[in-house]
């Protein structure tokens, strides 16, 4: 499984159990939180009823009859009032509030529900009464259906005594509220804490992807950076906040160390190597010149010697500049410059031995290309391929020459039509001290011009390719140019 789609997966498990129990913790309060307020009005307001019917009650005490009471007729107008009311966006047409009072037995005396049925019962047992005449807080929950927990009536007693602080227990007023007039403010209030939990839960989902897909954005421009320097690519390290941008640069620092060091133990390596072949000659040159010779014999191994000595400068020079290149980045002065008129100068500068040895240049195509680059490694990069293509083209033949632009990338093609390069060796073309025999017989090159082309070819973007010309060896150079 891919890390970003790991990191993904926990988030969104983390976050949709948190936002599942903090939900559910949520809707859970809502309703016993609506009938916690609701039953504090409704104490309220039975005790407000009890003050009001304490005279009343104290009336029928004496022999009158609670019906014939202000109580009766206002509780009777109560429930014929009309009533239209907007509460927060929902509509209130009808009061719901149930009233009966009791006497001190818990004799129903008054009702204010539709058709005064209870009026006459023995309302005694019941718990909100009861536990009102024993002087206690009296609330008890019903259902008018037994099986429907939308049916459930809350009531609320508080106990009736005589008025002036006698103290006297007269009866019971009870306040009835059905469940059901609240339920929809419920039912809204469930609705909103669940679209705005869902809403806030998509939201964290979001910026839970927008975090992965950031960071594994990050892991992978530094992924495909690796990939790029393992193929032998030389670019700045991306830049990357954070700690993801500190370990980029600590292990980019430990890489360059490491590669600082193998660097230097291959290159001592191969260049020992090199060196021995014309340390040799010199030495058995060197050697025969300290004996008795003929002027002619002398005069060839002291041209031996300075040969040797020449291909060694040669050599030296060309691991130093391709090893000063190796440990570049970027560019190291990179200019405008136009392409084809830096082609015709080294021409131009090569024109001599193009002549003595016969060769014709035919361009298949010149473009007019403009690129942004270190002018010296340019110039020394196509001197190479140019030198490299001179020295295998048979006298005589023609060297084929095409300078074109692709999108993003200038491109510069040389054929010879010389021996070639065996399929077995097309693996090591542009390696280091990598070369095949000249067909003049001056044995190999070192290859260090090949591995030169193409180490300035990546710093700028490029790329050094080859093929086969059949006959000859085609040479593909390219750079990063900008789009015209």
């Amino acid at each position: 499984m891919r890390l970003g789609l790991r990191l993904f997966l926990a988030f969104f498990l983390i976050t949709g159990l948190t936002a599942f129990f903090v939900l559910r913790v949520f809707l859970a309060e809502v309703k016993p939180s609506v009938r916690e307020v609701m039953e504090d009005i409704m104490v309220d307001s039975a005790n407000l009823l009890a003050e009001l019917a304490a005279e009343d009650l104290a009336l029928v005490a004496q022999g009158g009859k609670l019906a014939d009471t202000r109580l009766a007729r206002q509780l009777q107008d109560y429930a014929r009032r009309p009533v239209d009311a907007r509460i927060w966006g929902l509509r209130k047409q009808s009061l719901d509030l149930r009233i009966y009072v009791t006497d001190g037995q818990g004799q129903v005396l008054l009702d204010s529900g539709a058709g005064s049925a209870a009026v006459g019962q023995d309302y005694s047992q019941w718990r909100d009464v009861a536990l009102a005449l024993r002087g206690e807080y009296g609330a008890r929950t019903s259902r008018d259906v037994q099986d429907d927990e939308r049916s459930n009536v809350m009531y609320v007693a508080a106990p009736v005594r005589e008025p002036g602080g006698g103290g006297k227990l007269l009866g019971v007023v009870t306040v009835a509220k059905p469940m059901a007039t609240v339920q929809r403010f419920i039912d809204r209030a469930e609705r909103r804490i669940l679209i705005a939990g869902l809403s806030l839960l998509l939201f964290s989902l979001a910026i839970g992807v927008a975090v992965t897909g950031w960071l594994i954005l990050s892991v992978r421009r530094l992924r495909d950076y690796a990939r790029r320097v393992q193929a032998g690519a030389r670019e700045p390290l991306p830049q990357v906040p954070g700690e993801l941008g500190d370990l980029a640069q600590a292990m980019e620092a430990m890489r360059e160390r490491l590669e600082g060091r193998e660097h230097i133990e291959q290159t001592v390596r191969a260049l020992t190597h090199e060196l021995k072949s014309p340390l040799a000659a010199m030495r058995g040159a060197g050697e025969l010149l300290h004996e008795e010779l003929a002027p002619a014999d002398r005069q060839r191994f002291a041209a031996q010697v300075v040969e040797q000595s020449e291909r060694l400068r040669e050599l030296v020079d060309r691991m130093l500049e391709l090893s000063k290149l190796e440990l570049q980045r970027s560019p190291a002065h990179p200019e405008r410059l136009q392409l084809d008129e830096l082609l015709q100068r080294l021409l131009a500068r090569e024109a001599s031995r193009i002549a003595q040895r016969g060769l014709q240049l035919r361009w298949l195509e010149r473009e007019h290309i403009e690129v942004e680059a270190d002018a010296e490694q340019l110039e020394l990069a196509l001197s190479n391929l140019l030198v490299n293509a001179l020295d295998f083209a048979p006298p005589g033949s023609t060297l084929e020459l095409r300078l074109w632009r692709q999108p993003g990338r200038a491109c510069f093609a040389l054929r010879d039509q010389g021996p070639g390069v065996p399929a077995q060796a097309w693996g090591q073309l542009g390696q280091r001290f990598f070369s095949t025999a000249r067909p003049d017989g001056r044995g190999k090159g070192s290859g260090l011009g090949l591995a030169i082309a193409r180490q300035v070819a990546l710093l700028h973007g490029g790329s050094l390719d080859f093929e086969p010309a059949e006959p000859g060896l085609r040479v593909i150079f390219t750079v990063a140019s900008p789009t015209p």
